[in-house]
């Protein structure tokens, strides 16, 4: 019985350095959104690097976590919903770690009237995902909490989904000046940053129903 609890506790160590590793990705996204949009080359360049290797480090944790359930049988009942879980967290990660790739690729232009929003948007788009993660970390110590931390995710998702909406309504309604094309090249970013907020309330809907039934 002592080493299956000292297995628990194992997994759950190194759940929550999973997520700590994804939490630390979105900030890195957030801020190389920024840096691209200030133009501040030498800065996005390093948050490229360290995305890349936050999202290796989390795709090598979560191997290590799915190994240590099935190797000792850690809550088999429920470890289909709990790996469900951790791939929604990943989703996050990844999604950061393609929409930086996206601005390194791609290089769009962001007309100056623009930059605030962008700036917002990826702020926001962040702070959804950085909503969810505490809810993560309570669904293995006190489910029951786990609903009422999730308000915060659903709020930032909404305002998210606002700026971008503005975001595409000045570039369609407003700025004359820029080809269609550019219009379409930049909304398109705009879709990709509110992703990280999309991803953020996936997972929160997932965990609302997940929580409830670890606590059945």
């Amino acid at each position: 019985m002592s080493l299956l609890f000292k297995n628990v506790k194992q997994v759950v160590f190194d759940i929550d350095n999973f997520i700590d590793t994804v939490e630390q990705g979105v900030l890195v996204f957030k801020e190389g959104v920024i840096n691209y949009i200030k133009n501040e080359k030498a800065s996005f360049a390093d948050k490229i690097e360290r995305i890349n290797r936050l999202e290796a480090s989390a795709d090598k944790l979560q191997r290590k976590i799915d190994d240590e359930f099935y190797r000792h049988s850690i809550l088999p009942q429920k470890v289909s919903d709990i790996e469900s879980m951790l791939d929604k967290i990943d989703e996050i990660i990844d999604i950061s770690k393609d929409n930086l790739y996206q601005f390194d690729d791609e290089l769009p232009f962001i007309p100056k009237e623009l930059k605030k929003e962008y700036i917002r948007l990826a702020e926001t788009s962040a702070e959804a995902a950085m909503a969810v993660f505490p809810a993560c970390r309570a669904f293995f110590r006190e489910p029951l909490k786990v609903q009422q931390m999730l308000s915060k995710v659903y709020f930032y998702e909404k305002e998210a989904d606002k700026i971008s909406r503005n975001i595409k309504r000045k570039l369609f309604h407003e700025m004359k000046d820029l080809q269609l094309s550019q219009k379409i090249h930049l909304r398109y970013f705009a879709l990709h940053i509110e992703t990280v907020s999309d991803k953020a309330e996936g997972l929160a809907d997932m965990l609302s129903i997940l929580a409830l039934k670890m606590s059945i």
